[in-house]
């Protein structure tokens, strides 16, 4: 058992902070910019809640981040309410925040100048993953700091990966959201072209989804596209965000990705549509409303 702070308690650290509780054992201290959601939070879980992120972290030996982007990030970990500034030396910072590879950098320089480690751990799998434990974590640091850090992190992964240097965790991350965004396109062209030709899609999916077609977005979103219900899972306001970092750590590398591009002007129509708080599947509904 450690010493545990988790900071951030939206919709997927909610329930991650809740695994290191009840599967890891771990002695929890939570942060949250809305103090009632950390109140509700201790009230479920136990534990405690903090004024400050610097508070929560203050003795932990380790500290998970779990925010919006990379202003939000700077916020809670810098100055003199952040959680470095409540942090021991030889404690982890671990950030599971979707945000740019260059804070994850500015972080890691930060924590190391504490005497910390730093581990940026982005995770895929949505919110379904955080509540049933069974993300996939992506990491970026040091092989030490990794290994530390590793059956910590478990309490709420399936798959955790050290996948070189800080940064590398972040960089990872916005190859898992490239690869969804021209999947999901896929999906929503070919049951588009399907309705259009007058075929079943159902029995369509049940036989391509067999074969090298397959992906897990056919398999879990199939149903819901063709039925043209959008009110769940991950966001395209999320979405977009992600595409933005991807996009601009391209322009930043010189990497060519005219589908990504495309795909994200795509979610900027669904966006215009009502569709922000869709899940990210809901480029059907573009295609469907032309």
């Amino acid at each position: 058992m450690a010493k545990v702070a988790f900071i951030g308690l939206g919709v997927m650290g909610y329930p991650m902070a809740g695994h290191l509780k009840a599967k890891g054992g771990h002695d929890l201290t939570v942060y949250n910019r809305t103090a009632a959601k950390a109140e509700a939070w201790v009230q479920q879980h136990g534990g405690s809640a903090a004024d400050t992120p610097a508070e929560a972290a203050k003795d932990a030996d380790f500290v998970f981040t779990c925010v919006g982007n990379d202003d939000d990030l700077r916020s809670v970990t810098l100055g003199d309410s952040g959680a470095l500034a409540g942090m021991k030396s030889g404690a982890i910072l671990i950030d599971n925040t979707t945000a740019s590879a260059e804070v994850a950098r500015e972080l890691d320089a930060a924590a190391k100048a504490k005497g910390c480690g730093f581990i940026d751990a982005p995770v895929s799998g949505g919110q379904a993953g955080a509540e049933n434990g069974v993300l996939t974590v992506m990491c970026g640091g040091e092989d030490a700091v990794f290994e530390r850090a590793r059956p910590v992190i478990d309490a709420y992964a399936r798959m955790v990966g050290l996948m070189g240097p800080a940064g590398a965790g972040q960089l990872t991350k916005m190859v898992n959201q490239i690869c969804i965004a021209g999947v999901v396109e896929g999906l929503a062209e070919a049951i588009h072209f399907g309705k259009k030709a007058g075929l079943d899609i159902e029995k369509v999916i049940e036989v391509i989804s067999k074969g090298a077609a397959g992906s897990w977005q056919m398999e879990n979103r199939h149903k819901t596209m063709n039925k043209g219900q959008y009110e769940f899972g991950f966001a395209v306001d999320w979405m977009r965000k992600d595409l933005d970092i991807v996009l601009t750590e391209a322009r930043r590398n010189g990497a060519t990705l005219p589908v990504t591009a495309l795909v994200d002007q795509f979610y900027g129509e669904v966006q215009a549509m009502g569709g922000k708080r869709w899940d990210t599947s809901s480029l059907l509904a573009r295609l469907e409303k032309k």
